[in-house]
């Protein structure tokens, strides 16, 4: 299986990160400093990068890929705020897997996959069906981390994001029809190119920091993680294939929303003062277990 080796040679990299944090190469500053890095600037240089190549992608694609984006966000919201309930009576549990059955880890871990999987310019397709994410994840992300059911949690800045302006840019680039300048296009790429090993070690010195009751987990841990990795991607994958969907968007929407929890969780958890255990518990597990997932649910696109 050519996306299973895909991802062993991934999480090797994701192996490094945790060696170098336990020998104090990296470390809460050093890892925090870095993905700051890599989430104002290596990320959105990758999004752009994958628009700077001798071809440009499907201009045609950029509606579908938006308008399948966000209907995934709404559905999710069934996901994330009707589905907890039936795995945990605690309401901040069911707020935590809530966000965990919303939300996957799609700049750290998604992009360098999707890359992987299906090409370069597949990068950009994802950055294009991740666009909602930012929207949703600071206004119903927060509340199901929070348990305050409330819209005013939203704060329009985050519509500024690096990210979501470089997803902006490229597809007007592609819209455009506009090919940049190799000296441009160059380090731009050279420069994203940093994301997939740093992102990945990142994941690796966070997984260090764990304590062993954290890295068991528990009943619904594995049951949300087993929502989050099998149930979610592929309810979505065979909706929109039911719908119509393109192969090539429904396919890439698929890997990206299989991705494991997304890290924001935790960082939530520490901004609000909630106890982080529960979402640490899960982006563990789901990390390790889309190993094995991811590579299985893209044999669903050979059939």
């Amino acid at each position: 299986m050519e996306n299973l080796e895909v991802m062993v040679v991934l999480f090797i990299i994701v192996i490094l990160g945790y060696v170098a944090c336990k020998l104090g190469y990296m470390g809460d500053k050093f890892d925090k400093k870095l993905s700051s890095i890599v989430v104002d600037i290596t990320c959105p240089l990758l999004v752009l990068s994958s628009v700077m190549g001798e071809e440009l992608p499907d201009r045609t694609l950029i509606l579908p890929l938006l308008g399948v984006g966000f209907l995934t966000y709404i559905i999710l919201l069934v996901f994330g705020f009707g589905v907890p309930r039936l795995i945990s009576k605690n309401h901040d549990d069911q707020g935590m897997i809530g966000f965990a059955l919303m939300f996957a880890n799609v700049g750290f871990i998604g992009y360098p996959i999707v890359s992987s999987i299906f090409g370069p310019q597949a990068i950009f397709y994802a950055a294009l069906l991740n666009m909602p994410n930012t929207f949703f994840i600071f206004t119903a992300g927060v509340m199901l981390i929070k348990g305050e059911y409330s819209v005013k949690q939203f704060n329009p800045k985050v519509l500024l994001s690096p990210a979501l302006i470089a997803a902006a840019v490229a597809a007007l680039l592609v819209a455009l029809g506009v090919h940049t300048p190799d000296v441009i296009a160059r380090p731009v790429t050279m420069v994203g190119n940093v994301t997939v090993p740093a992102a990945l070690m990142i994941i690796g010195s966070s997984m260090a920091k764990l304590p062993l009751k954290e890295i068991i987990g528990s009943l619904k841990v594995y049951v949300a993680s087993v929502l989050r990795l099998v149930v979610v991607p592929l309810s979505l994958y065979f909706f929109f294939k039911v719908c119509g969907v393109s192969d090539v968007v429904n396919n890439i929407n698929t890997v990206v929303i299989a991705m494991p929890v997304a890290s924001f969780g935790t960082m939530f958890c520490l901004k609000y003062g909630r106890n982080p255990a529960l979402i640490t518990e899960l982006t563990f597990i789901t990390t390790l277990g889309s190993i094995i997932t991811i590579p299985l649910i893209t044999l669903l696109f050979k059939t």
